[in-house]
């Protein structure tokens, strides 16, 4: 006690000595330093906003360390002085100690006196620990005297050493630093480890503490790797060298005391610092061959640790060090220790983990591990002690058990030996009859384990024959599985995935198959129900043959035997697998890999088929490649594998083949369920199949058994079967009647009772069913037979045996509906002959007896079947095979069919099923009636059937006379498209037809009385196109307007409307039959006297009825023919009538720009839009070529330039292009020459015209500036007609007036297509006569108000042109122009119209002042800003013009509004300066500029005037002038720029992100301190940072220089806050 006390007073007086007072003359820097240091702990603490450490701490200390640069021994003085101040506070000391860290790490050597100063100081520190501050303050003194270690090493060491004394517990830290002084200066440290080791073992008894024992663990380790590095490093080494065994003998002791000692401590950490510490030691000790002995006697003690709660998996890795180290150095641990070891280490593996076991997986893995090691040493003894833990019954211990042996059997070591190998398969053998799942997935994975391991040949007995024995089970089990025993399904489905693993494994690593696993696999494909596993099985198998192949080609060198493979069964493997095939996205995908295996085993399969599987297999998988579940198409997919097979069995004719195949196809029907894919491919194959078998009494066989087997009650196998049958009747036609008649004779057919139980009790047939399928399965084959054979046997006995089958049943519905089913289908094919076309089908008149008498039995009041449906379509069908119905007979059928289906009541509404047949019923009805029309397609044959439709026209009931009258219309409409104008009526039939129909317009129901309106207007397209009667416009529009009369339920306007109808088909009748005979007889007459007094009856008709006249010789055949073109050139000489007739042509063609009423028909649509405009421009074009040149027209030019352009216009597009038109087919065939046409008729008309002006000068105006070409086309039209309309206003003075009043009217017009034409007149020329501007300025705006895009944007250009046409009158419409244009604005359904309408208030407010705007201009303004950020280029640029006009036209009272709009739009002008698009960019330059003003800056504006060029760097500069001024006069906008600023950096455009990051970076730099602290900097950084992630390179450049300036406004702002970091 004496003795240290002393040895205190000695150290106590020695720091005394060495901390004496520094001289105070240094210049003033300790006071610096003081100020500097009270600012870093004054503001050490964290901000209010919680955002980190203040700038001004960071700032601070980088003064001090940059003034240490200059003065480095006085600014350490000044600190050493401040850590000498008494009461400091312990985070001063720290601020202190970390600043000398920087200094001494800037500096490296310092003065001596400075360094023994510090050390002393340090060292002190670092002993004296006073809670947790202190913990603090000594590691970093620690730190410190590391830092100083570097450049002064002895002075350290030697103050730890003299710290650190034999048989003294030193201080804790002490050890620390020499740790760390030993980690970070190897070299240096190495001449004191012995001592410093020798001392440290000296205090291991004193040490009591667990923190002390910890920390001296960890210096420990430490020391141990710093040994290892020297020693790895010798050479480098400068010292005098200590080896290994040296360290090693110094070392033993502290790894006895651990390891006895504190490794049996109680205290976890304390345990847990031990045992890290025994690896780096065991690293030295284990080498030593002496001291190698001595550690295996201390394995008991680390073997009992794991009965304690510390982490097994640390254990686990001293062992496993210890165990790999006697394997290299061949010493093996002692054999007394091996039941311990082995016991210990197999509990691990086997008992399950307990909960505070955090790293259970990976001490499995260590334990492995060190099993095999422990393998290589002992393995008979290893062997030995699984094999008595196998014979343990408990699962977990097997599982675990193998689960071991798998890791020493795929140990990757050479030097395992194969007894090894040997040893461990016997302990599996012995297991695998268990038959629990967990044990079974062990020992196959243990199999799979062998095969990949190299050691395929010790697998192929037991092993294959396991895993193909576990394939079975495990199927079975799954197929048959109980819904009670979801957790061993679950399990069981566990073993199967692990056994399909394991084949997958075999099959692809195993080098020569045996035999018996490959006909297991094959058998298994063939037999299972698991459809899940047939994807791999197959791949499995494909990778066997592959390998097979290779081997044998190895071993031969004849081709034709090196692609064989053993098969079983090739014939039903492949039926198996065509039949699989069928579904091929099942079972992830079999598809592909049956194909894939399909080709591998091509020669084991069928030689034959070989080489052209090789071409057509890939085809096959490229399919599927190309397509999923989801977008296959299964009918293709089916075809496509019916086309494989019908090519497959061309390669083995001539061999029995297929009838094997067939056999195999046959046997797996009752494989599948029905319905199923797989199964209708089946019947399908099988078909195919059939058709191509050599032996016909071997077919029959097949064709009797599948009979016999099918369920004739389920739908889906007798259609199969039908299927089968007409598919195998492609090339077995005798030999499927043949078994047909003789399955019938076997079953014994009899009228009172017929049942097949004889053969299939389990399948009691009803009669009618058997007898069913047998008349369709006749009429399939009639499908399906050659054409030759047909002609042979359709009568006798294919429709023979069905009108017996079906007369001698009991005739049900069923066996009805297969009787019209085999109906249709024999017509079909009969129709469908390829040979001679006189066939005639002898029995076609029976069958239609019997679809009569089906017809008549059908009850007439209602409707319960498709029956009558079904019959009416099969004698449509029986109506196209000859010999053909005779007259009588077709009025017969139609009048037997309508009476079945006119006289049904129509179902309710509620009732779906029956309104679906009673629609059914209808519809083949009207197509049973125009099918036996077609036969008689003339006006006798229309009769006829307008007489059967008679009766029922004229009933009493309601819906009798609908549905008849509704059948009229269908008939009239397929009689007109059918013939056309070819076959004139009757005399006096259409009077006939019309007093037929006319009076069932007053009918009671409004339907029937709309139908007869319709039968009208077709029978008045029928005879107007055959006549050549008038049916003009206005008789159109009153027959709609009749129509529209009939929709009402007014007695008075339903007879008012009836009368005007029967007016109009009175007036159709004699004019124009007088003028039809005129014009017949015309071409023919010869004798020009009779010639001219005819045409003159045509005159003196059209002078009283014009338009009739008209109408007929408008709708002649085109060009027109020698006697129509006397007829208007007669016309041309009277130049009153030809003035008459050309107003009443030009009526004919403004008729087509007013709305019409419903068009009567859809042949009156196309008669009109194709017909009449082309005809009656031809004939305007004539009457204008021959009338007297001396005629000017004053009163019709301006109208026929109108009309002319108007028709122009309408004639742009593809829907005016003319058709081969009927009346031109007449005569010719194809379309009409190309100089006839709408556009160039009209061109060549307005030439004409105005060659009649005396204005050569507007002739040549016209031809010169391109007017024609221009209008010629679609895409120029608008600019052609705007350039004419501008031409004829300035240059035809005498016809300004009338053009003018005539575009007003074409701008009121109703029609869309012709409402836009007016508009080019007023969208570029300007108004000479200010009088039509009122009526035009209501056009215009109602114009505005249209939903159509390009009428509003050609009246929003005209209304901007006003300014310049009329600019006295802007103020007086102001209020409309403004208002509209504002309008515009607001239309977001498209850009051109907004466009358009900024445009126009550009020109607009150029007339107006401040106070004419009004409160238009607050309205204005907003709705300009709001596209400044609009995707358009065009709405930007059009933006930031009017933005510049509005800055222009704003005086006193809007100066103070707009000032705050321009300060809302000043961050998107500063952006688009930036705009992808040039134009906007150089608008918004100027309107930013034109813009400053407002900001009431002076230098701002002199800045802006300045400017030379508009670059980004001027943009910078003036960017940068306008932050500075705001940051001093108004701090706060800026702050808000900055705001608007950030979210332009998620634009579209990437020229907007670089501006924005610019601008951001630009504002933060200006920015003041207090708004700098509102900024939420993280949010800020984000954002920045997800810019660095942007495609654009400019844009990441752009946000890394703003992120760096955020980081330095950052620090300044901590430098800047009030509170720091505690």
């Amino acid at each position: 006690m004496a003795e240290s006390a002393v040895d205190s007073n000695e150290d106590l007086s020695e720091e005394t000595e060495d901390l004496e007072p520094l001289e105070p003359d240094d210049g003033g820097t300790f006071q610096q330093v003081t100020n500097l240091l009270n600012i870093i702990d004054s503001e050490s603490k964290m901000d209010a906003a919680g955002a980190g450490p203040d700038m001004r701490k960071t700032l601070a200390s980088v003064i001090i360390t940059e003034k240490a640069t200059a003065k480095p021994c006085m600014v350490m003085n000044a600190l050493i002085r401040c850590l000498q101040v008494p009461e400091i506070s312990t985070q001063r000391k720290v601020n202190i100690y970390n600043i000398l860290q920087e200094i001494i790490q800037q500096e490296g050597e310092l003065e001596e006196q400075c360094v023994h100063r510090l050390v002393t100081i340090a060292s002190k520190e670092m002993r004296e620990i006073l809670e947790v501050e202190g913990y603090m303050k000594a590691e970093v003194a620690s730190d410190t005297l590391v830092a100083l270690s570097r450049n002064h090493f002895s002075v350290v060491m030697y103050e730890m050493q003299h710290r650190l004394k034999p048989l003294d517990l030193t201080d804790e830290f002490v050890i620390i630093t020499l740790a760390k002084l030993a980690n970070g200066n190897v070299f240096e440290f190495m001449p004191y480890m012995g001592i410093t080791l020798a001392t440290i073992f000296t205090m291991l008894r004193l040490v009591n503490e667990a923190k002390m024992r910890q920390v001296i663990c960890g210096a420990m380790e430490t020391f141990c790797e710093t040994v290892q590095f020297y020693l790895r490093h010798l050479e480098d080494s400068v010292y005098p060298v200590m080896t290994e065994e040296q360290f090693a003998i110094k070392l033993f002791p502290m790894y006895r005391y651990f390891v006895t000692v504190w490794l049996r401590s109680y205290n976890p950490e304390v345990k847990l610092g031990v045992i890290k510490s025994l690896r780096p030691m065991l690293n030295l000790l284990l080498p030593n061959d002496d001291l190698r002995e001595e550690v295996y006697d201390y394995l008991p003690l680390l073997l009992a640790e794991y009965q304690g709660s510390l982490e097994a998996l640390f254990i686990t890795q001293v062992l496993r060090q210890i165990l790999e180290v006697s394997v290299i150095t061949s010493t093996p641990v002692p054999q007394m220790h091996l039941h311990t070891i082995f016991t210990e280490l197999h509990t691990q593996v086997c008992t399950k983990a307990p909960v505070q076991q955090q790293y259970s997986s990976q001490n499995v893995r260590e334990i492995e591990h060190c099993f095999i090691a422990l393998a290589r040493s002992y393995p008979k003894e290893l062997m030995k002690f699984f094999l008595s833990q196998m014979e343990i019954s408990k699962e977990a211990i097997r599982v675990g058990t193998l689960t071991l042996i798998r890791a020493v059997v795929g140990a990757d070591d050479p030097r395992m030996n194969i007894k090894t190998i040997c040893l461990a398969i016997r302990v599996v053998k012995n297991t695998i009859s268990d038959t629990r799942s967990k044990v079974r997935m062990a020992i196959l994975r243990i199999i799979g384990q062998l095969a990949l391991s190299g050691f395929q040949d010790r697998i192929k007995g037991w092993g294959l024959k396991y895993v193909s024995i576990q394939l079975t089970l495990s199927t079975y089990k799954l197929t048959n599985r109980r819904e009670s025993f979801h957790q061993r399904d679950l399990e069981e489905k566990m073993v199967h995935k692990v056994t399909m693993d394991t084949v997958k494994i075999i099959t692809s690593a195993v080098s020569g198959m045996t035999n018996e696993f490959w006909v297991r696999l094959l058998c298994y494909i063939m037999e299972t129900n698991n459809m899940e596993v047939l994807t791999p099985i197959c791949i499995s198998l494909t990778n066997l043959a592959e390998r097979q192949f290779h081997i044998v080609d190895g071993e031969t060198s004849m081709a034709s035997k090196s692609r064989h493979v053993d098969l079983p069964a090739p014939q039903k493997l492949l039926a198996r697998l065509l039949v699989l095939m069928s579904s091929p996205y099942e079972g992830e995908g079999r598809g592909i890999a049956m194909l894939n295996l399909l080709r591998t085993l091509s020669h084991s399969i069928a030689p034959s088929m070989a080489d052209m599987w090789e071409l057509e297999i890939p085809l096959l998988i490229k399919y599927l490649e190309e397509h999923t579940k989801f977008t296959w198409n299964q009918e293709t997919w089916a075809d496509k594998l019916i086309q494989f097979l019908r090519l497959s069995l061309k390669k083995t004719r001539g061999s029995n083949w297929s009838l094997r195949l067939a056999k195999e196809l046959n046997n797996q029907i009752e494989s599948f369920d029905s319905p199923s894919l797989e199964k209708s491919f089946l019947y399908r194959a099988l078909g195919f199949t059939l058709a191509t078998g050599l032996e016909a009494d071997k077919v029959e066989v097949l064709l009797l058994e599948l009979l016999y087997k099918t369920d004739y009650s389920k739908d889906f196998d007798r259609e199969g079967v039908i299927l089968c049958f007409g598919l195998c009747a492609q090339g077995q036609v005798k030999t499927v009647l043949s078994v047909l008649q003789d399955f019938e004779e076997r079953i014994q057919e009899s009228e009172e009772s017929w049942q097949i139980g004889a053969w299939r009790k389990d399948h009691p047939w009803r009669r009618e069913t058997v007898k069913s399928a047998l008349m369709v399965m006749y009429s399939c084959v009639a499908l399906h037979c050659h054409w030759q054979m047909l002609l042979t046997h359709v009568d006798t006995p294919i429709t023979a045996k069905i009108i017996h089958h079906y007369t001698s049943s009991s005739q049900d519905i069923c066996l009805k509906m297969a009787f019209m089913k085999s109906v249709v289908q024999i017509s079909s094919a009969i129709e469908n002959l390829k040979g001679p076309g006189d066939f005639q089908f002898a029995q076609k008149m029976t069958l239609t007896a019997i679809i009569v008498a089906i017809i008549k039995a059908e009850p007439t009041d209602n409707l319960v079947s498709p029956m009558r449906t079904m019959a009416m379509d099969a004698l449509l069908h029986l109506s196209k095979v000859k010999p053909f119905y005779s007259t009588e007979e077709n009025s017969e059928l139609m009048d037997i069919s309508i009476h079945s289906v006119i006289s049904l009541q129509p179902p309710g509404k509620d009732n779906e099923s029956i309104k679906t047949l009673y629609m059914n019923a209808l519809c083949v009805l009207q197509q049973l009636m125009e099918g036996l029309l077609q036969r008689q397609m003339d006006p006798k044959g229309l009769q006829e059937m307008v007489h059967l439709l008679e009766k029922w026209i004229l009933s009493e009931k309601e819906w009798e006379r609908e549905k008849a009258m509704n059948l009229h219309l269908c008939l009239m409409q397929s009689y007109i498209q059918s013939i056309g104008v070819c076959i004139p009526l009757k005399l006096g039939q259409f009077g006939t037809l019309i007093g037929l129909i006319a009076p069932c317009t007053c009918d009671s129901n409004k339907r029937t009385r709309l139908a007869s309106a319709d039968v009208l207007s077709s029978l008045l397209d029928l005879h107007a196109s055959q006549t050549c009667s008038s049916w003009d416009a206005c008789k159109e529009l009153e027959l709609a307007r009749c129509k529209q009369d009939l929709q009402g339920l007014e007695v008075e306007k339903i007879f008012s409307a009836s009368s005007r109808i029967a007016k109009v088909m009175i007036q159709e009748a004699s004019v124009a039959e007088i003028l039809g005979a005129i014009l017949v007889h015309l071409p023919v007459v010869d004798h020009q006297e009779v010639r001219r007094h005819l045409i003159e009856g045509i005159l003196l008709l059209a002078h009283y009825h014009q338009e009739t006249v008209l109408t007929s010789l408008l709708r002649q055949p085109l060009p027109m023919q020698s006697h129509l073109v006397e007829v208007w050139l007669a016309v041309a000489e009277n130049v009153p009538f030809a003035r008459l007739m050309l107003h009443g042509l030009m009526g004919r063609l403004q008729s087509r720009f007013t709305p019409r009423a419903n068009a009567t028909s859809k042949a009156d649509i196309w008669r009109l839009a194709a017909v009449d405009p082309l005809m009656t421009l031809c004939t305007i074009h004539l009457l204008i070529e021959k009338m007297d040149k001396d005629d000017k027209l004053p009163d019709l030019l301006p109208d026929l330039i109108y009309t002319l352009l108007m028709q122009l216009g309408s004639s742009q597009g593809p829907e005016a292009v003319s058709p081969a038109l009927k009346t031109w087919r007449l005569i010719h065939t194809g379309t009409l020459p190309e100089e006839i046409n709408l556009q160039r008729i009209t061109i060549k008309s307005m030439q004409l015209l105005f060659k009649r002006l005396d204005s050569e000068q507007l002739v040549h105006m016209l031809e010169e500036q391109g007017v024609w070409a221009l209008l010629e086309s679609g895409s120029t039209f608008l600019q052609g007609a705007g350039l004419l309309a501008r031409l004829c206003i300035r240059n035809a003075e005498g016809y300004r007036q009338r053009l003018s009043e005539l575009v007003l009217r074409g701008m009121a017009s109703e029609v869309l297509s012709c409402r836009g034409r007016p508009f080019c007149f007023m969208s570029d020329p300007i108004l000479y006569q200010e009088r039509l501007l009122k009526p035009a300025m209501q056009l215009l705006e109602k114009g505005v108000d249209q939903r159509e895009e390009v009428l509003q944007v050609l009246a929003l250009r005209a209304l901007g042109n006003m300014a310049l046409g009329a600019p006295k009158k802007v103020r007086q419409y102001r209020k409309l122009l403004l208002e509209k244009c504002l309008y515009a604005l607001r239309d977001a359904r498209s850009t051109s119209v907004p466009s358009e309408g900024m445009e126009a208030l550009t020109k607009i407010l150029a007339e107006l002042r401040e106070g004419d705007v009004g409160s238009f201009f607050n309205a204005i303004s907003e709705q300009c800003r709001s596209f400044f950020d609009n995707e358009s280029e065009l709405l930007r640029l059009k933006a930031f013009l009017l933005f510049s006009k509005l800055a222009k036209v704003v005086r006193v009272s809007k100066k103070h509004f707009f000032k705050g709009e321009v300060k809302r739009a000043w961050v998107p002008l500063m952006l688009h300066c930036q705009d992808p698009c040039p134009d906007a960019a150089q608008a918004c330059v100027e309107t930013m500029y034109q813009c400053v003003h407002f900001w009431g800056c002076k230098g701002l504006v002199d800045s802006s005037r300045q400017r030379d060029t508009k670059g980004a760097d001027e943009m910078a500069t003036f960017q940068t002038t306008l932050c500075s001024v705001l940051t001093q006069k108004k701090p706060a906008v800026l702050y808000s720029f900055l705001l608007e600023t950030m979210p332009y950096i998620k634009s579209n455009l990437s020229r907007i992100r670089i501006a924005s990051c610019n601008l951001a970076g630009i504002i933060m730099k200006q920015m003041s301190e207090h708004y700098l602290k509102k900024l939420d900097f993280v949010a800020l950084r984000n954002s920045l940072q997800e810019l660095q992630l942007d495609t654009d390179p400019g844009v990441q450049r752009a946000a890394l220089e703003t992120l760096k300036i955020l980081d330095t406004c950052s620090q300044h702002r901590l430098l800047a806050s009030p509170k720091g970091i505690s």
